[in-house]
């Protein structure tokens, strides 16, 4: 069974961080919500939505656990929070550093990624305008965009596209295209 991390801190895009929550447990990938400061409950940018992580970044770290894939909400705020961490940081280049799939939308490709050089001579997307932010890798208008390991998307609007993208690099076509039909999207 295929495993995904999805890192939380507060001041997360709530679409962005449950849409690809629900749709790879869909699948049948095994998905660990995390919170990147330790506290268990995380609280939402937009509308104050409060979720419960499954565990901490701590924990994971402590344990030596590896994912497949480690998905990365938006939310400035909520990237902003996760790039300040010191422990996601290494944690996200040690998954890049394996070739494991890093996904990121929104904020998260400029802010957490880039100082990170993870999207350095790659094609990434991200919020318009948060491409300014930095001269690293090859921005494109794209509402998805797959550069290898690497999958980046826009924001909220795109969540269901990039989950399906994620789906799609860790199982395969067809799993993809069944959760893309069984939600409609």
């Amino acid at each position: 069974m295929k495993k995904a991390i999805v890192l939380l801190a507060d001041g997360f895009e709530e679409v962005e961080a449950v849409t690809p929550i629900d749709y790879l447990r869909r699948a049948g990938v095994e998905v660990a919500t995390v919170s990147v400061s330790g506290n268990m409950t995380i609280t939402g940018r937009w509308t104050g939505i409060k979720m419960i992580a499954d565990t901490s970044l701590l924990e994971i770290v402590k344990q030596n656990a590896m994912f497949d894939a480690v998905v990365i909400p938006g939310g400035l705020s909520g990237a902003e929070n996760i790039a300040a961490s010191k422990e996601a940081g290494e944690f996200i280049k040690l998954m890049a550093d394996a070739g494991k799939v890093i996904a990121a939308i929104c904020a998260s490709p400029a802010i957490v990624l880039a100082p990170l050089g993870i999207i350095s001579g790659k094609k990434f997307t991200c919020y318009p305008g948060m491409e300014e932010k930095t001269d690293e890798g090859t921005w494109k208008s794209d509402r998805v965009v797959i550069d290898g390991n690497l999958i980046t998307s826009r924001g909220a609007g795109t969540a269901g596209e990039w989950s399906i993208a994620i789906i799609k690099e860790l199982l395969d076509e067809a799993a993809g295209n069944k959760i893309a039909e069984t939600v409609l999207l």
